[in-house]
């Protein structure tokens, strides 16, 4: 049985719209939901020992990190609609009614997984207690870039095969902040990854009118420099939501805060109390 921290992990199973999902659950008490980044999964991401969860279990968190649709464990057909921020939303609330939750429950998501949950949130507000919001990818004015060359992507693997594709992108520049971040390879299936980056073209965050409609205590942790999780999301995110503290960080030692962070965030009492609190952190 694997474990974090002290804390031992049980892994669980779901069928949902032609696919079948594998979480992890570990720890007691309300629950807390995390959404992973593209291309990844919950063992990867551990591997590469960005994020830190033993904080927000040592705090009184019943945790549960699934895999997506498609990624790591979890299975996924090649259908491009399946894998746009709002049908993974439609998951991770599926997730919630597998998982027996009645109460409000507290959603976190990186990149992909932060589209995930805002879409989700937006949907079913009433589910949700606090967001969690982890490099927010781009959005709005600078998602038709992404999106194009998403597309591209997936027309250079199904033409030339992943191996050219990753070639390719072993090229690009990385972040300074995550430079030193061990590199894997895509935990999608060749089969699966054109569609997987076609619907990630087709997505985008939920408008601005939507996003300030969510009046649930939000923490957005970004990192600088990085144009695929540009800082103006971050801010604008932080700026819409009625409820958001902003923290920013340039360094690795910034990145290893962010455990405790969370942890703080979810344990704090009276959540919407402190409307338009702002807090931006270098």
């Amino acid at each position: 049985m694997a474990a974090v921290g002290r804390h031992p992990v049980m892994e669980g199973r779901f069928c949902h719209r032609r696919a079948e999902l594998v979480y992890d659950d570990a720890g007691e008490g309300p629950l807390a939901v995390y959404a992973h980044g593209g291309l990844v999964s919950q063992a990867v991401e551990d591997r590469m020992g960005l994020f830190d969860w033993v904080p927000v279990l040592d705090g009184g968190r019943r945790l549960v990190r699934y895999d997506a649709r498609g990624h790591g464990r979890s299975t996924g057909e090649p259908v491009d609609t399946d894998y746009t921020y709002s049908s993974l939303a439609d998951d991770l609330l599926g997730l919630l009614g597998h998982l027996g939750a009645t109460e409000p429950v507290d959603a976190m998501g990186a990149s992909m997984g932060c589209g995930t949950v805002l879409h989700a949130a937006v949907r079913a507000p009433d589910r949700f207690s606090r967001l969690v919001l982890l490099i927010p990818p781009t959005a709005w004015s600078t998602r038709q870039a992404y999106a194009r060359a998403n597309r591209a992507s997936a027309d250079i693997i199904e033409r030339e095969g992943m191996d050219a594709w990753l070639a390719a992108r072993r090229k690009q520049p990385r972040p300074a902040v995550v430079a030193d971040v061990p590199a894997f390879p895509p935990t999608p299936a060749e089969r699966v990854l054109p569609s997987l980056l076609r619907g990630l073209a087709l997505s985008d965050l939920p408008p601005l009118s939507a996003i300030a409609t969510l009046r649930r205590p939000a923490l957005i942790l970004a990192w600088a420099d990085d144009p695929g999780h540009p800082l103006s999301t971050a801010e604008t995110l932080a700026h819409s939501l009625p409820h958001a503290d902003l923290c920013v960080a340039r360094t690795r030692a910034d990145i290893r805060t962010w455990g405790d962070r969370i942890a703080e965030h979810l344990a704090r009492r009276r959540p919407g109390s402190r409307p338009g609190h702002r807090q931006h952190i270098a």
